[in-house]
């Protein structure tokens, strides 16, 4: 990344802060990963039970791997022998990791989901909320936020899981209704009402999808 990309990042990153602080949610910004994964880490408080969606920007700054190494009760539902009762877990964790498919600019998240477990876990559950987003995933508005998820996260996520949606083929959103779907939730955060639980890491860096 070149160092006006950088500076420009830094500013932004400092506009969704006040907008996500606007909506009772908390941010932080980090220069590189390393930065991220520290302020994650600060955040979350040894000896918590941890759940995690596929989040591929806490994959990338390193944060699956220091929880599973740390002192931490990590929910990790791929390993675990009954997979959906991990998934059921994790909504009493004190602490869910998840990445935002998009933000606006003023502090809204956007996603989209398939089972739902992710953003269900966002909207309510666990006690804390700390979600991994790279510079890539800041759009201006709701509209613009929306259509990066339909458009650029949904068709590479289906293709990352092998499903048979048309977006997969086209690499853009067909608005389909194919059994491989993975856009069948919506959810939009505008606002939290829970002081504390929503905690935002802005990484200047491209992460995720």
């Amino acid at each position: 990344m070149n160092d006006i990309v950088f500076k420009r990042n830094e500013l932004l990153a400092q506009k969704v802060i006040k907008g996500l602080e606007s909506r009772n949610m908390s941010g932080y910004y980090a220069k590189d990963r390393a930065e991220a994964l520290k302020i994650a880490l600060e955040l979350i408080p040894e000896g918590s039970s941890i759940g995690m969606g596929g989040a591929m920007s806490a994959a990338e700054i390193g944060l699956p791997q220091a929880l599973k190494a740390g002192n931490y009760r990590f929910i990790d539902r791929d390993t675990a022998p009954d997979r959906h009762k991990a998934m059921l877990e994790a909504y009493d964790a004190d602490v869910f990791i998840s990445g935002t498919n998009a933000l606006t600019e003023d502090g809204v998240l956007v996603n989209i989901d398939g089972n739902a477990n992710r953003v269900s876990a966002i909207a309510h559950g666990p006690r804390k909320l700390v979600i991994i987003a790279g510079m890539n995933k800041v759009t201006p508005d709701v509209d613009t936020a929306m259509k990066r998820a339909r458009n650029v996260a949904a068709p590479v996520n289906a293709q990352r899981f092998g499903l048979s949606t048309p977006c997969a083929r086209t690499g853009s959103c067909m608005n389909c209704k194919s059994p491989d779907t993975i856009c069948c939730q919506f959810l939009i955060t505008r606002y939290s009402r829970h002081t504390g639980r929503i905690h935002v890491i802005l990484v200047n860096d491209n992460l995720g999808f």
